[in-house]
């Protein structure tokens, strides 16, 4: 294999087009685009001219050309197939979040990628952002104590519109909570562990579509740990501040605006020193947090190139399948809660 990885993408006209190729693919040092599809001709052409492409006329010739990977950013319903039509080719597999529709087509995507020998990654880019791993860092050093609470927070104002296949449940698999809370649950996962169980509310509160614009999750870690998720497609964009709150028995780390596609955000954390007495007065002291401010790093490069990276040289991949039968399962539990009003463990 040569020293960069080069790469299809299969549904070039959406999140491909205005984030994963510009950010991702074209300024790796480790990755190339070789050809692009979708079913948009016009916008192929147009992506395929804008970076020097080759601009595949249907999947089957996309999987025909010269690449190592695949890079699926298909509408959710299409995202089997195309997996499975890229194992079948041996093509690596880099697909976005969710995997498939239920979890029996993730693990059947799983295990096709693994009977053809190649590497299914899921494109969860959050996990790569510089402030997200430093708070990880500090999580794992032991810095927060016991972990107690986490919340994440990750809304849009996403109106009615043609085509809009996120807002149709049969292809995309629900609304905000399968596009948005999903990228919120990993997230908490990667920094508190596995989730046990869940219980969710969901509705249609402002937006004319099928699909919910409205989410809440409660979450139960393995570690005792609880969790909330709040996912809504009906606020509008500056009034949600894609807050995350990370607390445990030694402090807390706080940020604002890491949550979502950009690489900025501010993000302090509140550290104590364990074993402090109890305090009467509860005193809460000003300005004495701790600015977690690492050299900003764009996510959409830096999944790309961590995942070429594991191609060129065996290294693990980051978010690999198995994190997204994870969400798979854990998504699943939440619609299933919501439509009973139960909670429900994860399988």
């Amino acid at each position: 294999m040569a020293e960069k990885i080069r790469w299809g993408v299969i549904g070039s006209g959406g999140i491909a087009r205005r984030r994963t190729i510009p950010e991702g693919i074209a300024p790796a040092t480790n990755a190339a685009l070789a050809a692009v599809f979708d079913v948009n001709r016009q916008a192929n052409e147009e992506v395929a001219n804008a970076y020097g492409a080759r601009a595949a006329q249907n999947r089957e010739d996309l999987l025909g050309a010269d690449v190592d990977a695949v890079y699926v950013a298909s509408p959710v319903n299409a995202h089997f197939e195309d997996v499975l039509a890229c194992a079948r080719q041996g093509k690596h597999v880099l697909c976005e979040k969710p995997l498939g529709m239920t979890p029996g087509e993730a693990l059947e995507m799983t295990a096709a990628c693994e009977q053809a020998g190649v590497q299914l990654g899921c494109a969860f880019m959050m996990r790569f952002h510089a402030q997200h791993r430093a708070a990880l860092q500090l999580i794992e050093e032991g810095r927060l104590g016991k972990p107690v609470y986490a919340r994440a927070q990750l809304s849009c104002w996403y109106p009615a519109m043609p085509g809009a296949w996120r807002q149709v449940p049969e292809l995309g698999g629900g609304g905000s909570l399968i596009d948005m809370g999903g990228h919120c649950i990993d997230l908490l996962e990667m920094f508190f562990g596995r989730v046990t169980r869940v219980s969710c509310l969901i509705n249609t509160t402002v937006q004319d579509y099928p699909a919910e614009d409205s989410a809440v999750a409660m979450l139960c870690f393995e570690n005792g740990a609880l969790g909330s998720v709040d996912t809504f497609f009906c606020i509008p964009d500056n009034s949600s501040k894609n807050l995350l709150e990370l607390y445990g028995s030694q402090g807390s780390i706080l940020a604002k605006g890491t949550i979502g596609q950009g690489m900025s955000g501010e993000m302090t954390a509140y550290l104590e020193n364990s074993g402090a007495g109890y305090d009467a007065q509860q005193s809460r002291a000003a300005g004495d947090g701790h600015v977690i401010a690492p050299e900003p790093v764009n996510m959409y490069r830096a999944e790309i190139e961590a995942f070429s990276q594991a191609l060129l040289d065996g290294s693990p991949v980051l978010a690999d399948a198995e994190i997204g039968v994870r969400s798979q399962l854990i998504l699943t539990a939440c619609y299933e809660s919501a439509r009973t009003g139960r909670a429900i463990a994860i399988a």
